[in-house]
């Protein structure tokens, strides 16, 4: 299992200090780019990639690398420089850590992993071998199969860098699975868990009792037939796999620590006026009393917090969809996910965003009504769910079981209220009748439900009212 490496420092490591850093690999060693240009690969005398270096990166936003790696980081603004070596070749590894020391060494930062700074030597390259093309053409991908991509990651925090993104778009447009391999202990970043989609895509954990098990459903998992796929037990059948559960997954404590879940759909008329970002802000604001720190195409968010610069980056990449990341501070955990889609309607927002919260810490639950009001008034809101889990304050997404969130509350805007024949919206099978926001004459409706995380009667009512509102009951 390959690792990635990481050079945190104080100036940006100029042209000489990162071929200094290459070159003490050893004089043997070829450079070459791709990415046009972006990423430098230490290559063998055949011209496949051993170690391939990203372009640094200025980290304007604190406390990303202790919620993606745990590291003592630099004060902002400080440059983060990426290595990531080709799995299979011991000497990979072992470049990549040479080059980040090297590189932290002229320019008096640090490395991650720690132990990667002891690399400042000069490697012999006898007997090197590397991953045939096409796996070894895309550092990303550590296995490729006709089936699916393998990535393997040895971090603590499997998070949505660069590579990965490169790896889901590699595999979407070769029609593969992408499967994501990490060690015991590591977890997902919310933004890799939301972007995994269905079989055969999944997340590989090693573990020492069973193997390997999916980190988000336990099914114990085999290397067959190309990819990794669910073990099932001896009588099973089509209907009834009865695939085994590993026993770290099972594994639950509750820590009374939870999160606030809030998910919601805007849509936009496309004209150049147009700004994004301010609903997740308006949002952020109602909840936590502050505006987002960063956001980023990409993990590490490292820009700080802009909505016009996000819309000028989503802007240019129309009529494509635009992915981002937003972050809030080290001292309230949250992360938001934003996807901007062009479509015939205009322009949508679909956002997820978590807040987590420890032991002792009420989430605001009081300001919910007034949240979707403002949502409601200020942005063209379609639908919103809230919702209360019990999971971790840092937001890390553990593999073992974490329980289901429960409805807190949902909104319907007042455009689909409009939408609705007759006053359906608003005669609905739920104990407690909606809630009108907004204009009397073009009102959006919240809908409240009892909110107990022990409790998930809440989703019978959910399901009841969604039924009721696509006129099923």
């Amino acid at each position: 299992m390959t690792k990635d490496v990481i050079a945190l420092t104080p100036r940006m490591p100029d042209a000489w200090s990162v071929l200094a850093g290459l070159l003490s690999g050893g004089p043997d060693k070829l450079v070459d780019t791709t990415g046009e240009g972006a990423v430098v690969q230490l290559c063998d005398s055949q011209g496949r990639p051993l170690v391939a270096v990203e372009a640094p990166i200025l980290i304007q936003v604190p406390g990303e690398a202790a919620r993606l790696f745990g590291a003592v980081e630099p004060p902002v603004p400080f440059w983060w420089t990426e290595a990531r070596a080709t799995t299979g070749v011991a000497e990979a590894e072992r470049l990549a850590g040479t080059f980040a020391a090297r590189v932290a060494a002229l320019t008096g930062g640090t490395v991650w992993p720690p132990e990667a700074a002891l690399s400042v030597a000069v490697v012999p390259s006898e007997g090197v071998g590397v991953a045939p093309a096409p796996a070894a053409a895309q550092p990303a991908v550590d296995v490729l199969t006709d089936k699916v991509g393998v990535v393997i990651m040895d971090r603590p925090a499997v998070a949505m860098t660069t590579w990965l993104a490169d790896a889901f778009r590699a595999a979407a447009a070769s029609e593969r699975g992408l499967q994501i391999v990490s060690p015991a202990g590591s977890t997902l970043t919310p933004a890799v868990r939301d972007a995994l989609p269905g079989w055969p895509s999944r997340w590989v954990v090693q573990d020492e009792r069973d193997g390997y098990y999916d980190g988000r459903s336990g099914a114990v998992l085999r290397w067959q037939e190309g990819m990794f796929a669910p073990v099932a037990q001896p009588n099973a059948t089509e209907d009834d796999p009865r695939t085994p559960v590993a026993a770290s997954f099972r594994e639950f404590a509750n820590t009374g620590e939870r999160q606030l879940a809030v998910s919601f759909r805007t849509v936009h008329p496309a004209d150049d006026r147009l700004v994004l970002g301010g609903a997740l802000e308006t949002v952020w604001r109602e909840l936590t009393g502050e505006a987002p720190a960063g956001w980023s195409t990409a993990e590490p968010a490292n820009l700080p917090w802009s909505p016009a610069r996000l819309t000028d980056v989503a802007h240019g990449r129309s009529p494509k969809p635009s992915w981002f990341v937003v972050i809030g501070s080290p001292e309230r955990p949250g992360v938001a996910g934003i996807r901007v889609t062009r479509t015939k309607a205009g322009v949508e927002e679909d956002v997820t965003l978590a807040l987590g919260y420890g032991a002792h810490e009420e989430p605001p639950l009081d300001v919910l009504p007034r949240l979707a009001e403002a949502l409601t008034t200020r942005h063209p809101l379609r639908s919103m769910l809230v919702q209360l889990r019990k999971a971790r304050r840092d937001l890390a997404v553990p593999a073992r079981f974490e329980g289901p969130g429960v409805p807190l509350a949902f909104v319907l805007g007042s455009e689909e209220v409009r939408a609705m024949p007759g006053d359906r919206a608003r005669r609905t099978p739920l104990p407690m009748p909606p809630a009108a926001l907004g204009p009397k004459a073009r009102p959006a409706l919240y809908y409240p439900f009892p909110g107990n995380p022990s409790d998930l009667s809440g989703w019978s009512d959910f399901e009841r009212l969604v039924r009721h509102l696509k006129g099923g009951e």
